[in-house]
């Protein structure tokens, strides 16, 4: 399958691990595609939930994910500086349709002040049960949180400041052009 390139937009569809579409972004713009990994932003874009609501997102979002980390992560620029949301879900696969992953459930919040808090813990536990998520599912889950601690803690690639400029900045250029 062809990558996209920088500039190009695509649809990220989220599931459930039994299969079930979870939520979808539509015309996510693409910043960067590697073999691992995909950089996009989402600035006002349509979002459509599995029941049918739809919102749409309200300020620019770097979005990171990557083949081998089991949590991608949403670095959401706003006045106050960059918020983020982690969430722990499988590597993505892109297809013709879409980029694609399984979200299970647990989410990790970084606020613009550097605090962090585990989330959907209760929700994580209930699904595990319900969706029968295996004992290695639930382990590698629980090391990849431990990974992406470590990268917050250590500022490493979308916690880095210098990260998000760079790629704000190449999405207004793509933006303006």
């Amino acid at each position: 399958m062809k990558l996209p390139k920088e500039g190009d937009f695509i649809t990220i569809q989220s599931y459930k691990h039994d299969g079930s579409l979870h939520r979808t972004w539509r015309d996510t713009m693409v910043l960067k595609t590697t073999e691992n990994a995909v950089i996009g932003v989402n600035d006002h874009t349509l979002v459509t939930e599995s029941d049918g609501r739809r919102w749409v997102t309200r300020e620019p979002a770097i979005v990171y994910f990557h083949n081998k980390f089991w949590f991608n992560i949403i670095a959401m620029i706003r006045d106050n500086g960059v918020s983020y949301y982690c969430n722990l879900a499988s590597p993505y696969i892109m297809d013709q349709e879409a980029l694609k992953y399984i979200d299970y459930d647990l989410d990790v919040k970084v606020f613009a002040d550097g605090e962090k808090k585990l989330l959907d813990v209760d929700e994580y536990e209930d699904h595990k049960q319900k969706m029968g998520y295996s004992l290695d599912i639930d382990y590698i889950l629980k090391e990849n949180v431990k990974i992406l601690v470590d990268w917050i803690n250590h500022n490493k690639g979308p916690f880095s400041q210098s990260y998000i400029n760079i790629w704000y900045k190449r999405y207004l250029e793509l933006k303006n052009r």
